[in-house]
């Protein structure tokens, strides 16, 4: 592979993808009730990461002159000028074009309409809008990474009804705890970049609360699939182990802060990627068990 197209595959953002499919997947085995179509699946996860690399290559473009101030993102294709300008905005325009088409005539076309508004949702409203104008950036633009679920169910039902709602309330809770522990380890990049993500323009303790909030309307929206997708016993257990599992860790940061300790972010910071795959997971498997 050469070096730029290592870089305009870098610049999709590959990891960020790798957790939006992990959501997909499950929801469409729960509205299927089992395994769909394999291929549904196939063109349904493909349409969806090129919509993903789509916004996060339309991302990187917005954002090359922060990109280069923080450390955590100075290795960034745009940043070394291995990808020029031009051509990372046509990349990801072409990458909009293509899940487009392929969601559309491959799945349905409003499962097409979602993704596309996803990558508007990501792209004008959370990177153009909100993102550099207030610490709510994360929690309404992080609505753009909650899309996988709505598009999932679409594929197999050619709807959406409130299984994928509830999903989609999960992650929308989920992201701003996921988001602010990161920015709580990375606070002097944004206050660098003058991003005003809360950690930069809140104390730690005002952030640990929210965490903490947040962290519990997460697990409540977890357990309200139970009753509205009419899943077996199994799930609940699961949702509600991992749930206190994950609010064990908020409840320690707020201590930790409360006592001048170190916090350790980055802590649950990784715990939320593992509690988001478990319990997409058991999201999955809720047709195979009681």
């Amino acid at each position: 592979m050469t070096e730029v197209a290592k870089g305009l595959f870098a610049l999709t953002k590959p990891r960020i993808i790798e957790l939006l499919l992990v959501t997909t997947v499950p929801t469409m085995m729960l509205a299927a009730r089992g395994w769909p179509p394999s291929r549904l699946v196939v063109a349904t996860v493909a349409a969806g990461a090129l919509a993903a690399g789509s916004a996060n290559t339309l991302n990187c473009f917005i954002d090359r002159d922060i990109d280069q101030v923080m450390r955590r993102t100075s290795r960034r294709p745009l940043v070394r000028s291995v990808i020029r300008p031009a051509e990372a905005l046509t990349f990801g325009v072409l990458l909009g074009i293509a899940a487009t088409l392929l969601m559309g005539f491959a799945v349905n076309w409003l499962s097409a309409l979602l993704a596309d508004a996803a990558i508007v949702f990501y792209v004008f409203v959370y990177t153009l809008g909100l993102k550099r104008r207030t610490p709510s950036n994360i929690v309404i633009g992080g609505a753009a990474g909650c899309f996988p679920v709505l598009i999932g169910w679409s594929a197999v039902t050619g709807r959406v009804e409130w299984p994928a709602v509830v999903l989609f309330a999960v992650i929308f809770a989920w992201t701003p705890p996921h988001f602010w522990a990161l920015a709580m380890r990375f606070r002097e990049d944004y206050a660098a970049a003058h991003v005003p993500m809360l950690p930069v323009v809140a104390e730690p303790l005002a952030v640990a609360r929210q965490i903490l909030w947040y962290s519990y309307g997460m697990v409540a929206a977890s357990l309200l699939l139970w009753p509205v997708a009419h899943v077996g016993w199994t799930y609940p257990v699961v949702a509600a182990l991992l749930g206190g599992w994950f609010l064990r860790e908020a409840h320690r940061i707020v201590r930790r802060v409360k006592t001048g300790g170190d916090p350790r972010p980055m802590r649950l910071f990784h715990m939320s990627i593992s509690y988001l795959t478990l319990l997409f997971v058991a999201v999955a498997l809720t047709p195979y068990f009681p």
